[in-house]
C-alpha cells in the first residue's frame, strides 16, 4: 500500500512539473497560428501591417514564393503584398491543415494553401493549391517569422464523365 501511495505522489509531482511546459507549448502553438492568420489577412487586404508586426526584419532576410523571391521585409511588402490590391479582384487565400512544430526558440509551420483571384488587367481567373512553410524564431519572448516559402499549382478542371 505504501508503494502505491508513493507512486501516486510521484506521478502527481511529475504532472505538476509538466503542466507548465504543456501550457507553454499550447501557448506557443496558438501564437504561431495567430501570426499565420494575421499574415493571411494581410495578404488578402494587401496590408503590410501584420508583416511589419510579426516578421523579423534583418539583413539577409529572404522570402520565396512560386520560384521568386523578395529580399528583405520592405521588398516583400512594397513589391508583393501591397501591389496585390491593384492586381486582383475577388482575391481569396485560405490556409488549412496547419501543422506547427516547436523546438525551444525555433518553430516552423506547414500549411496547405488555396488561392482564388481574378486578374484586373486581363480578367484571367486564378485557382491554385499548394503548400507553404513558415520559419519562426522567438525573440524577446515573442515569435517572429524569419523565412517563408510557398509554391502552388493551378487546380486542374475535372473532366466530365459520361
Amino acid at each position: 500500500m505504501n508503494r502505491l501511495f508513493g507512486k501516486i505522489i510521484l506521478y502527481t509531482m511529475l504532472m505538476a512539473l509538466a503542466a507548465p511546459a504543456i501550457a507553454v507549448a499550447q501557448d506557443d502553438d496558438a501564437a504561431l497560428r495567430e501570426i499565420i492568420e494575421a499574415v493571411r489577412v494581410g495578404w488578402i487586404e494587401a496590408d503590410g501591417t501584420p508583416f511589419r508586426e510579426h516578421f523579423l526584419d534583418f539583413e539577409g532576410a529572404r522570402y520565396f514564393e512560386g520560384g521568386g523571391q523578395n529580399e528583405g521585409l520592405t521588398d516583400l511588402i512594397e513589391h508583393h503584398v501591397e501591389p496585390e490590391a491593384d492586381a486582383f479582384e475577388n482575391f481569396s487565400l485560405d490556409f488549412s491543415n496547419i501543422e506547427t512544430h516547436i523546438e525551444g526558440g525555433f518553430g516552423w509551420a506547414l500549411v496547405d494553401t488555396e488561392i482564388k483571384a481574378k486578374l484586373k488587367r486581363d480578367g484571367r481567373v486564378i485557382h491554385n493549391k499548394g503548400r507553404g512553410t513558415y520559419l519562426f524564431r522567438k525573440v524577446d519572448d515573442e515569435w517572429k517569422v524569419v523565412h517563408t516559402n510557398s509554391a502552388s499549382r493551378p487546380v486542374k478542371k475535372e473532366a466530365h464523365k459520361h
